[in-house]
């Protein structure tokens, strides 16, 4: 319910208490119905937003009308913001407290259209209302409104992720046009900046910048006083990129939204393209040199001798990596742009020229970041990137060794050898991946913008940021997505499943079930009776508990069988233990468990082992000694991904799998290999446990008894690295202990008491 703004005092009293004709209304009366009067007012000014401090911003979408954008006169007194925060994180510049409170609703205003709990998870952006900024003296403009910058904040009002009240916003996008730093005037845009009602430091605010750097130093970031803000910004280098902070974008170029790429793909009949008219002097003799060398391979292009004056001066304007303005700009499907090869002199059309190029070369001009690399991915030629340096555009997701070749400047006489030796196979790929990667983030401005804010979203919010593959492979691979690789806490609420591998152990295997069933995260637990000479007890004979068990038999006695995938698995993380390590207490398989959450891709358990190299014999030596080095944990207690238990049964190496079922020893090796070599990492060793004992078993029950079996599992380790043709395993000195493990403070106030002891 809402109520007008011009709602009086009067009328409320009237309609709060309609006296009788001529009647007067006690004092006291009067008093209270103008108190009433008073908290209705109130109220509405709350239900409008008003109280917030900036109500009327809140209330209404932002108008992008042009026709009459008023004028916000600077004093030349006005406060000038702080200079940059070079030393910016993410962590002391941005405040994260101001983001994830939008109302759960089932349209934010934006236009987003989300359910409640996306829109509370999900970055907004306030924009600032469209004003023309004054020098008091001059009248001068802190800057001019260019197409491109208008389309960005177009852009973000039209994306699902603005909103117009300013008291909900995560984000500030200040309507000040900084793309070009030639065309502002950098002290009145400190000025503005500084004026903006919520600018704070510049806490939480977004910074556009294509070309920052003037004459002569070019700097490869935004020569204007920013404070905290976040830059987005094309050019930078790996001095002024504070990683994790800004986001680093590619050079617009407005011409190939313009131009009109042939429907037929071309036949790429040169090797390279050298296109860029503003290399170096250095650079171009050595092309030039090149080109004598290589002149079926290399195509080099320069400025022809005969241009007309507009396209001199638009070539001027881009080679001083400047974008040109409308005067400049060439009329859409012009072939105005011609450029010349060296030395015939033959004319080639830009960009259509790139479309001939397996390979075109993208180098450092006078500014670091260049328009060139946008347009040979947009006609599908691989970028040779030339530039020490320099920040590729989305360099935190975009996983650029499969886009492009970088190269070292000086190393720049090496180009068409290193370009040969790169096989036709790999070529297809990464021609493929760019046409992908292009499509998806670089094809038009707004995809370029819609790229920033999802990447700002992913770093806010990281639980629910996409990973690697989605940003690099994307849904259109069709390909089976290994779900170790994420840059994320794995869920907590699922629990674990306990495979326990038993024979004819029967009062331990009870024993090892009840201890289970009281850990707060078993989910389910799975008994494989590997005897099939006796039949496993019926279920009524199993102890009492409050969780699933299933007894699954199988078809023949192999060690194996524990890490068969069971479609009785429905979690994620996997408890595989023996039946006889009964010793481990509830505290101890609760914080293990919560140890694999943090790392999934590892096994995370409780023995540890490690490998030495033994220099008498020249082989590698198992080794169960304490030591602070482990580079396995063994699987008799160990946490994994289901994953792992799937590539162990169906994709583990030669014939390790076969040899282990044969000689009923050293599966957990085989499993630590696997693991290590996929991933490149050690395991995890939890808590301080170094030894097992178990008083209820014989030594003559125990596998590990036999005088043989350390003799056995050094020849497992030599011949399954071997196999691999290197040794996977990796050393690490690493042990995960709960926090305050043995602090001296109140055991109360400690979440996991009951570990360590033996």
């Amino acid at each position: 319910m809402t109520f007008p703004l011009k709602f009086s005092a009067k009328k409320a009293q009237e309609l709060l208490l309609p006296s009788a004709p001529g009647k007067k209304q006690p004092p006291h009366v009067r008093w209270y119905v103008a108190a009433g009067a008073m908290v209705l007012l109130l109220l509405a000014l709350l239900l409008l937003g008003g109280l917030g401090g900036h109500g009327e911003a809140g209330a209404e979408r932002l108008s992008l009308d042009l026709a009459d954008i008023p004028p916000v006169v600077l004093d030349k007194e006005a406060e000038l913001a702080r200079a940059r925060n070079r030393n910016c994180t993410y962590w002391d510049c941005f405040n994260v407290y101001r983001c994830g409170q939008r109302a759960p609703t089932l349209d934010d205003g934006g236009g987003g259209g989300s359910d409640g709990e996306m829109d509370a998870e999900r970055i907004s952006i306030y924009v600032y209302p469209l004003k023309e900024y004054l020098d008091a003296d001059s009248r001068r403009p802190a800057g001019q409104l260019s197409r491109e910058f208008y389309r960005i904040v177009q852009t973000v009002v039209d994306s699902p992720y603005y909103t117009a009240n300013p008291n909900e916003a995560c984000l500030f996008l200040p309507t000040l046009d900084t793309l070009n730093q030639n065309r502002i005037d950098t002290t009145l845009v400190g000025k503005a900046l500084a004026s903006l009602p919520y600018w704070e430091n510049g806490e939480n605010h977004l910074i556009f910048n294509f070309l920052p750097g003037t004459r002569p130093d070019y700097s490869t970031v935004l020569d204007v006083n920013t404070d905290r803000a976040i830059i987005v910004g094309a050019g930078f280098d790996s001095w002024t990129y504070r990683t994790e902070f800004d986001v680093s974008v590619p050079v617009y170029s407005a011409a190939l939204e313009e131009y009109r790429w042939p429907e037929q793909p071309v036949e790429r009949t040169v090797l390279l393209v050298a296109a860029q008219l503003n290399l170096f002097p250095r650079q171009f003799r050595i092309l030039q040199e090149l080109t004598y060398d290589y002149p079926n391979e290399l195509l080099l292009l320069q400025r022809c001798p005969t241009t007309t004056a507009k396209v001199d001066e638009l070539a001027d304007l881009v080679a001083g990596g400047q974008q040109p303005d409308e005067a400049h700009r060439p009329p859409a499907g012009s072939t105005e742009d011609v450029r010349c090869s060296f030395p015939h002199g033959n004319e080639h059309e830009y960009p259509a020229l790139l479309t001939t190029g397996t390979f075109c070369l993208v180098a450092r001009g006078v500014r670091l970041g260049q328009p060139a690399l946008l347009e040979a991915m947009a006609a599908g030629c691989i970028p040779v990137v030339m530039a020490d340096n320099y920040v590729l555009p989305f360099a935190d997701l975009l996983d650029w060794e499969l886009l492009a070749v970088r190269l070292h400047e000086a190393n720049l006489h090496t180009i068409v050898p290193v370009l040969r030796a790169i096989s036709a196979e790999r070529v297809a790929e990464m021609q493929a991946q760019i046409r992908s990667v292009y499509r998806r983030y670089f094809a038009s401005l707004d995809r370029i913008v819609l790229t920033v804010l999802e990447q700002l979203n992913d770093r806010i919010f990281p639980h629910r940021s996409r990973t690697y593959l989605h940003w690099n492979v994307g849904p259109e691979a069709g390909i089976t997505q290994n779900p170790l690789f994420l840059p994320l806490i794995a869920p907590k609420a699922q629990g674990f499943t306990a495979v326990i591998l038993t024979y004819d152990r029967l009062e331990s295997l009870y024993i090892l079930i009840q201890k289970l069933a009281t850990v707060p995260s078993l989910q389910k637990m799975l008994v494989v009776w590997n005897n099939q000479r006796k039949a496993p007890p019926h279920p009524s004979l199993f102890p009492k508990i409050g969780k699933p068990l299933k007894i699954i038999q199988t078809a023949a006695n192999r060690l194996s069988n524990r890490f068969y995938p069971y479609e009785e698995i429905e979690t994620e993380a996997i408890l595989t233990i023996d039946d006889d390590i009964v010793m481990l207490t509830a505290d101890e398989l609760d914080f293990g468990y919560e140890v694999w959450r943090e790392y999934p891709d590892r096994i995370v358990g409780f023995p540890s082992r490690t490998h030495v190299w033994d220099n008498a014999t020249g082989r590698w030596r198992y080794e169960s000694e304490w030591t602070n080095q482990i580079s396995m944990v063994l699987t008799g207690a160990a946490f994994h991904h289901k994953y792992w238990s799937y590539l162990y049964t169906h994709a583990m190496p030669g014939n390790i799998k076969e040899w282990v079922d044969e000689h009923m020893n050293c599966e957990d090796i085989a499993m630590n290999f696997l693991v290590s070599n996929v991933t490149n990492k050690p395991p995890i060793k939890v808590a301080p446990r170094k030894k097992f004992k178990c008083p209820e078993c014989t030594n003559n029950e125990m596998l590990s008894a036999d005088l043989n079996h350390m003799t056995e599992r050094t020849a497992c380790i030599n011949r399954f690295a071997e196999i691999y043709g290197t040794m996977p395993l990796r050393t690490v000195e690493f042990r995960a202990d709960p926090v305050l493990f043995k602090d001296n403070f109140p055991e109360k106030l400690k979440r996991f008491n009951d570990i360590g002891s033996l």
